[in-house]
Order: C-alpha cells, then sequence, then structure tokens
C-alpha cells in the first residue's frame, strides 16, 4: 500500500493538448483578422456601388451594366465572409475543447462542465452516496458528450452495472478510441449544434408514428391521375380540345380534397424532423467514417444501416423530398404544384421514406448516445494512461485491489491501499476516527466498482471484480417532505439493498450503520442487518466509531476482519495518513477535535 505516483502519467495528453489549443487560436486569431479585412473590403466595395450607382443615374458616365462588377465582388465577399466566420467559430468551440481538456488535467475541472443533475434519484441505491452526479462529481469528470442522447447513456451506465461480456466489449471500444483524438474533437463541435438544435423525443416519436398515407392504390391512382393530366394538357394545345382536360382536373380536385387533411397532417409533421435530421446527418456521418475493430463498435456500425444503406443516405433522400415539397412555394412553379398533384405525392414519398427508415431513428439516436458516451470514456483513458481497466470475471463474490485510490481525488494527493473481499472475507469492518479516511475508503470501492462495471479504467494498480450489484448508505438524510427521519430514511435504505441481495450478488458500503440510535439497539440492529447480507451472499464494508460494533467480526468470523484507520497529534493538530492497517483502532480523536476549534472539554 503506497501513495499514487501518477502525478505525471498524463504527461503526454497535457503536451498535445497544449499544442492543439495554441493552433486552434493561432487559427482562430488569424481568421478573426481575415474577417476583419473582409468586413473592411465590403463597405469599400459598397461604397463604390453607391458612387458608380450615382455616376449611372446622374451624369450618365457609365453604363448600367457596369453595376454588376461591384453587385458581383460585393456577393462574393458576402459568401466568402460567412465562410470564415464559420471556420472562426469553429476553431474558437476547437479551443473551447482543449482548454476544458486543460482543467481537467490541472484538477480545476468541477463546476466547469455537465453535472448531470437531473440524473440524481433520491431512491437509487447508491447514486447520491458516490457523488455520481452534481457539482465535482464523477459524472462531470467523465462526460464530454455533447448531445442528450450522449449523456443519458452515460449516466444510464453509471446507474446500471453492466454484464461481463458488456463490460469487456466497452473497454475494447474505449481501447480503441482512447488515441483517436480528432474524433473527439469532431464529435464535440458537431454535437454542439445538435444539442442546440435537435428534439429527440418528437424525432423518434415521428419516426414511429403510425403512417398517415399508407395506401398503395391511392398512390398508384395519384400517378395515374397526373400523368393523364400532363398527356391531357398536351393534347389539348394540339387538338383545342379542352374537355379531357377539364375532367380530369375536376377528378383531381375531387381525389386531392378526399386526401387534403392526411397530406397537410404530413406537411406539417416533416417540417421539424427535416431540420433535426439535418443537424443529425453531421454526427451520424462522421461516425460512418470513422474506421473501427472493437465488437462493439462494429455492432454499433452495423445498427446505423437500413437495409444496407447508411443513414446519411438516408437522411440525404429525406432532404432531397423536403426540398422538392418546398418547392410548391417557388413563385414560377406554383401554378403548375396543383396540375401535378405536387404537394399530393411529395407527402406520399415522405410517408414511403417514413415506412422504411422511421422505426430506425431511435436506434440512430441510440447508436450517437452509445458512441458518444464511448468516446467520453476514452478521452478518460487517454487523460489517465495509468489508470488499468479492470478484469471483469464471470464468477463471485469478487472485489480485489490493489493499489486502489479514488478518481475525483487529486493524483498528488491520492493514498492507495489494498482491498480485498470474496466469499472468504465477505465483510470489513472500519473503524477509526474522525476524518481518518473511512468514509472515503467506501467511496473508492464504490467509485471504481462503478467505473469497472460500465468499462471504464479504474484508479487502481490493478482491479478484479465479479457482476455486482451495488448498494449504499453513506449520504442518507431525513426529509422534510416526507416527513421521514434520517433513522427511518437509513433502515429503508437497509431494506432496499437486503431486497437486491436476494435477486443478486451485492457489495455494500455502510457508513456509521445505524447511528441514530442507541448502543444496545445499534449493535442488535447493525449485526443483524449485517449478518442477513453475509448470509445472501452478499460482500461489502462496514465503517463505525463506535468500538462495539467490532466485535460483529467474531460472530460472524471466518468471513469478516476488523481494519482500521490511524491519526495522530502533531504541533497541535491532527494528522492522517489515510492508511488502512488490520484490527480495531486504539484510540479515538473526538476530544482532541473539540479542543482544537476552542471548546473546553
Amino acid at each position: 500500500m503506497r501513495e499514487g505516483n501518477g502525478a505525471v502519467a498524463n504527461l503526454d495528453a497535457r503536451s498535445e493538448y497544449l499544442r492543439r489549443l495554441d493552433a486552434r487560436r493561432t487559427v482562430a486569431e488569424r481568421l478573426a483578422l481575415t474577417e476583419r479585412r473582409i468586413g473592411t473590403a465590403r463597405l469599400v466595395v459598397f461604397l463604390a456601388g453607391v458612387a458608380m450607382l450615382w455616376i449611372v443615374l446622374v451624369p450618365h458616365r457609365l453604363p448600367e451594366a457596369s453595376l454588376l462588377l461591384p453587385a458581383a465582388v460585393f456577393v462574393g465577399l458576402m459568401l466568402r465572409h460567412e465562410r470564415v466566420i464559420t471556420s472562426r467559430h469553429g476553431a474558437e468551440r476547437s479551443a473551447v475543447f482543449y482548454e476544458a481538456g486543460q482543467r481537467r488535467l490541472d484538477e480545476q475541472w468541477a463546476g466547469n462542465g455537465e453535472a448531470g443533475e437531473r440524473f440524481l434519484d433520491a431512491e437509487h441505491p447508491y447514486a447520491n452516496d458516490l457523488d455520481l452526479f452534481g457539482r465535482g462529481s464523477l459524472f462531470e469528470l467523465l462526460c464530454t458528450a455533447r448531445t442528450r442522447a450522449g449523456e443519458e447513456t452515460l449516466a444510464r451506465w453509471l446507474l446500471q452495472p453492466a454484464s461481463p461480456d458488456d463490460s469487456e466489449q466497452r473497454q475494447e471500444a474505449v481501447g480503441e478510441l482512447r488515441g483517436r483524438l480528432d474524433l473527439r474533437e469532431e464529435l464535440a463541435l458537431l454535437g454542439v449544434n445538435v444539442r442546440a438544435g435537435l428534439h429527440p423525443e418528437a424525432l423518434a416519436r415521428w419516426g414511429t408514428t403510425p403512417p398517415i398515407l399508407a395506401s398503395r392504390d391511392a398512390r398508384r391512382a395519384a400517378i395515374a391521375l397526373s400523368v393523364a393530366t400532363v398527356l391531357a394538357l398536351a393534347a389539348s394545345l394540339i387538338t383545342a380540345r379542352s374537355l379531357p382536360l377539364a375532367l380530369l382536373l375536376v377528378i383531381q380536385a375531387i381525389f386531392g380534397w378526399s386526401l387534403r387533411a392526411r397530406v397537410q397532417r404530413v406537411v406539417r409533421a416533416v417540417a421539424l424532423p427535416g431540420e433535426d435530421l439535418a443537424l443529425l446527418s453531421g454526427l451520424l456521418a462522421r461516425i460512418e467514417r470513422e474506421p473501427v475493430r472493437a465488437r462493439r463498435l462494429l455492432t454499433l456500425r452495423r445498427s446505423l444501416d437500413t437495409d444496407g444503406v447508411p443513414p446519411s443516405r438516408r437522411i440525404a433522400q429525406l432532404q432531397r423530398l423536403v426540398h422538392l415539397l418546398d418547392a410548391r412555394k417557388n413563385q414560377f412553379f406554383a401554378p403548375f404544384a396543383p396540375l401535378l398533384l405536387w404537394t399530393t405525392h411529395c407527402a406520399f414519398a415522405i410517408e414511403a421514406w417514413r415506412s422504411v427508415a422511421g422505426s430506425h431513428l431511435p436506434q440512430w439516436l441510440a447508436t450517437v448516445g452509445e458512441f458518444e458516451a464511448l468516446a467520453a470514456l476514452a478521452g478518460y483513458a487517454y487523460e489517465h494512461p495509468s489508470d488499468p481497466f479492470a478484469e471483469v470475471i464471470s464468477h463471485g463474490p469478487l472485489f480485489a485491489a490493489e493499489q486502489l485510490g479514488h478518481p475525483l481525488i487529486p493524483l498528488q494527493r491520492c493514498v492507495r491501499n489494498d482491498v480485498r473481499l470474496d466469499d472468504d472475507l465477505r465483510v470489513l469492518i472500519v473503524s477509526g476516527s474522525n476524518m481518518s479516511g473511512k468514509s472515503t475508503l467506501l467511496r473508492t470501492v464504490g467509485t471504481n466498482a462503478v467505473l469497472a462495471l460500465a468499462g471504464a479504467p479504474v484508479r487502481a494498480a490493478r482491479l478484479r471484480i465479479s457482476p455486482l450489484a451495488l448498494g449504499a448508505s453513506i449520504r442518507i438524510q431525513d426529509s422534510l417532505q416526507t416527513g421521514s427521519s434520517r433513522f427511518y430514511a437509513e433502515i429503508t435504505r437497509l431494506r432496499q439493498l437486503v431486497d437486491i441481495a436476494r435477486g443478486s450478488p451485492l457489495l455494500f458500503l455502510l457508513d456509521e450503520i445505524l447511528h441514530g440510535t442507541n448502543s444496545h439497539d445499534r449493535r442488535i440492529g447493525a449485526e443483524a442487518v449485517v449478518r442477513s447480507l453475509v448470509e445472501l451472499g452478499a460482500i461489502g464494508l462496514v465503517t463505525t466509531h463506535d468500538l462495539a460494533l467490532a466485535h460483529i467480526v467474531e460472530a460472524l468470523a471466518p468471513h469478516a476482519a476488523n481494519v482500521h484507520f490511524e491519526d495522530h497529534l502533531e504541533d497541535g493538530q491532527m494528522r492522517f495518513d489515510y492508511r488502512m492497517r488490520d484490527g480495531v483502532v486504539q484510540k479515538s480523536n473526538a476530544l482532541e477535535l473539540m479542543r482544537a476549534v476552542g471548546l473546553k472539554v
């Protein structure tokens, strides 16, 4: 057991981030200068055009055609200006991406990222106890996803431990994506636009809504009517006989009116999905282009295709249909659109597209989310190269860690300990004084279990773990809203953990168990709860200030052991080394701490 020595392990990431940050800032500054110059040139050309207009209109010394030159130059400068502005914004966003990476490496990331507080559920068996969400949380450290789908996927992985196969596949994918910094940068830049404009629920709902225009006979009839009307029009121009054309126009009007309500529903419904898919297509196309080998990444790539056609092509097809639909608003084409049943044909085509690809929209969104979540874990792995992947084994229960540290504690201050729990040694009773590291040990074990079973690297020299459900009672509070005391909230959580243990192997983390009741009831109750968990096959840690609880080990032998943390007084201040030792702690620091803050005891 020794302190972590990985303070310089992220040197390569730091130097690469600095190099890229300087390059992006240089590009942004150069483009800003170009933007100002083009703006000045536009002003000059505009003034020159005004002067030429005066010369054309007043002295008549220039022909009117001469105005085309400044107009063409001005339009060209305007288009160039827009491209430069777009490129500058991209460079500035890239700089922000690497600035965020630098803050993570400098341990200054807390409060600057996505905290994910909307995923926090007070009833979840460990999310609040292990600081998974909120300011300075594990989610904020990990999450570089820019779409809601990516954030939701990553949050789900932290809240639901994966199977060994899923964990292994995620590890393989994260390992492959670890060094692909260009990919993560591009996903981040594209994701900003998607997050700002995409409405995923509405898009998925549009894609999976039952068809509005599903009749093939009606579509064939519309095609036949349009062809017949065009032929009748041509015939009337040749023969001057308009009766067939008039008859067909009446039939067309009746046919169109019968479908009008449904056609309008299709036209109105496609407006927002068309815009959303245009935003999403950039992300999907980028994922399609990325060469992959890992099993999970290949599966994700295959899940994008619809009948062998990638989503970028499918979306391009819909965009063409939307453009054709908008052609009915063109002042030159508008008079002919009703003659051709243009809106009706476009509505049928859009519905046909939706019948083929619409049901795949939720899968496309899910794939983007999972790819982003894997990229987020890959970014964490890139920034923490000394953190290995856990070995997730199929048999257990097992949690065996060497040099285990907390990933939210800066590397230079992270003290590491070895922890092993298995079928033989199922419980560690952790005693020690205030602030000695007992609760931190519980969070360290739990947080690394979450990372391991999510497929992410862990803060340890080595970790072997079996599939485990997690449950914790660390940050239990009373509730004014529900009218429950802290003690009632705690026993409710303990009941929840026992229920979980009945269904699957459990890793439990209990901090100061039942400290809201008297010592006699506490010892009896704590021993009963821990015994129940052990008999159900669970493994875990229990911390306590009450040394009487250390005797639980005797009742649970040989499946339990005592460990402790120590402290000492130095120059009037309490000092802690945060080293876990065997046995029961022999002293308390409560009185010394009270005296240190000025209380007379």
